[in-house]
C-alpha cells in the first residue's frame, strides 16, 4: 500500500469480530512501534502485549467512558514509557501510538487508540488504572492502548478531497 493510502484508510474500529491475530500480523505492527522515533533516540517506550479475555475486560473499564471496545478485541497494547530514561515520555508514546495504528492499518487490522493519560474513573486518573490492572511501577506512564482486531466494520477511507487546507499557514 502506498503511504497516503495508509494514512488515508487508518481510521478507529470500534467493533472486531472473533477471528484471531495471526502472531506474524503481531510482529508486523510490534516491529512498527520500535521503529518510531523518540527524543534523542532514548527509546523509552515498551509494549505491554495483553491477551487474557479477562485481563482485556479490566482495560475496558479503565476510564469513565470510551474503553468499552477494548473487552471485544483480539488484543491490545498498552504503552508505557519509561521516565527513569527520557522526560518526552508523551511526545515518545504519542509516535509509537500512530506507528503501531499505521502498521495496522497496511495489513488490514482494525484498531482504535484508546486515551488514557489525563482521563478518569470514578474520579481516580485511568493511569492509575491501568499501572495496577497491568502491575507496573510508578516511573512508566501511559499515555494509551490501542485495540487490535479483524473487523467487518471498518469506516470508509478518508479522501484527499476531506483535507481542510484552511489548517495550513505560511509565515512569511
Amino acid at each position: 500500500m502506498e503511504f497516503m493510502d495508509v494514512l488515508l484508510k487508518r481510521r478507529s474500529t470500534r467493533k472486531f469480530n472473533t477471528e484471531p491475530i495471526t502472531k506474524e500480523e503481531l510482529d508486523y505492527i510490534l516491529k512498527a512501534g520500535l521503529l518510531a522515533p523518540s527524543s534523542m533516540n532514548r527509546k523509552p517506550i515498551n509494549f505491554l502485549v495483553v491477551e487474557r479475555p479477562e485481563t482485556l475486560a479490566e482495560l475496558a473499564e479503565a476510564k469513565d467512558h470510551g474503553a468499552e471496545l477494548i473487552k471485544d478485541a483480539d488484543k491490545a497494547i498498552v504503552v508505557i514509557s519509561d521516565t527513569m530514561i527520557s522526560d518526552t515520555w508523551c511526545e515518545d508514546s504519542s509516535i509509537a501510538l500512530t506507528y503501531l495504528h499505521l502498521a495496522a492499518t497496511d495489513i488490514g487490522i482494525g484498531s482504535c487508540w484508546v486515551q488514557i493519560h489525563m482521563r478518569k474513573k470514578d474520579g481516580v486518573y485511568a493511569e492509575s488504572v491501568v499501572r495496577d490492572i497491568v502491575k507496573i511501577d510508578e516511573h512508566y506512564r501511559i499515555a494509551g492502548i490501542l485495540a487490535l482486531g479483524h473487523s467487518d466494520d471498518i469506516p470508509e477511507p478518508h479522501t484527499l478531497e476531506d483535507i481542510d487546507k484552511t489548517k495550513i499557514h505560511f509565515l512569511v
